[in-house]
């Protein structure tokens, strides 16, 4: 009896609406303002996979990556469809760093908010031969070493992983050399081989290497430890890395992974994807995803998300006014 109430449960959960108030009567583009293989990617196939095994929508959902421009070309592409409500896309925090280090004529309020799906952590990563066990002793040697001594590897420039390390420097009065790469597997590779002296990568972008010795997580750059609780390596998981703050380092940012579709659409066209990305939230694919990817799964719609992106907006225009990184 408990089998059968919980199979029926769960068919209930991933049922569409006998009368759904409006959904799709095209396929679905889906819109990656990146490259392939990249966070956002993995995520947008991801739920992309989700949706066609529980069979959450009727038509298809298509991911199409248009990176150019740092993701210009995707975010335009969007914002140029009102009214259609056949197109989604998946957003990071170049929906902020894009338009300000570029000048491109865009912003988040061009395009219409659907949901944060989750926020991406950063880590503070050392190579495992480090001297330093800490984030505090490390970045105190950082400062000690002066200007134009030590590297920080990130995927990028004037990007996430810079506008960090410009926020690192600012809080502790550490300055290092910038060193940007094409995507956070080369700089974890980096980073091991010596090459730079420490990185900010998103956990699954460095999982491999931690696992394997090779490297060493000083903090996460959130506001409370990683919830996840099963060991990465023999003597440590996720949640045992303290967060920057615990270690005396009060540095914190996160990145967006949320969904947007373009401007003009109606409340029932939104409605419609709110609804859909609830349902794949609650799917064991999306809950294996989020553990393996360390993510915080931070969840919000509506006006409480239209608050959170304008003081991500404001919280991003300062510390790029801080490094020198807004257009002119």
């Amino acid at each position: 009896m408990a089998v059968s109430v919980a199979a029926a449960a769960s068919a209930a959960l991933f049922a569409a609406p006998a009368s759904a108030a409006w959904e799709p009567s095209k396929p679905v583009e889906f819109i990656v303002p990146a490259g392939t293989g990249g966070g956002a990617d993995q995520m947008a196939r991801l739920i992309q996979g989700v949706v066609v095994k529980h069979n959450l929508m009727k038509q298809p959902l298509i991911v199409v990556n248009k990176s150019g421009g740092a993701g210009a070309e995707g975010f335009l592409d969007v914002k140029n469809a009102k009214g259609d409500a056949n197109k989604i896309v998946v957003t990071l925090s170049n929906l902020f760093t894009t338009p300000m280090a570029t000048g491109v004529p865009f912003n988040w309020r061009d395009m219409t908010p659907v949901s944060m799906l989750a926020l991406d952590n950063f880590v503070l990563w050392v190579n495992a031969e480090s001297p330093h066990k800490t984030a505090k002793d490390y970045l105190a040697a950082v400062k000690a070493a002066g200007p134009g001594k030590i590297k920080m590897g990130g995927t990028g420039s004037k990007q996430e992983d810079q506008i960090l390390t410009v926020g690192l420097e600012k809080a502790t009065g550490a300055k290092f050399i910038y060193i940007p790469f094409k995507g956070g597997g080369e700089v974890a590779v980096q980073l091991v081989g010596n090459h730079v002296d420490s990185s900010v990568n998103n956990p699954i972008e460095a999982v491999a290497q931690w696992r394997a010795g090779k490297l060493r997580p000083l903090c996460v750059f959130d506001d409370k430890r990683m919830p996840y609780k099963a060991k990465i390596t023999d003597t440590m998981s996720w949640s045992d890395i303290p967060t920057c703050k615990e270690a005396g380092v009060p540095t914190e940012y996160t990145m967006l992974r949320g969904i947007f579709m373009p401007p003009g659409v109606t409340n029932d066209q939104k409605q419609f994807y709110v609804d859909l990305l609830k349902k794949v939230r609650e799917t064991p694919e999306w809950k294996d995803y989020m553990e393996k990817g360390a993510f915080n799964q931070t969840y919000m719609d509506g006006e409480a998300f239209n608050q959170w992106l304008g003081k991500a907006e404001q919280n991003h225009r300062e510390l790029m006014k801080e490094a020198g990184f807004l257009a002119k």
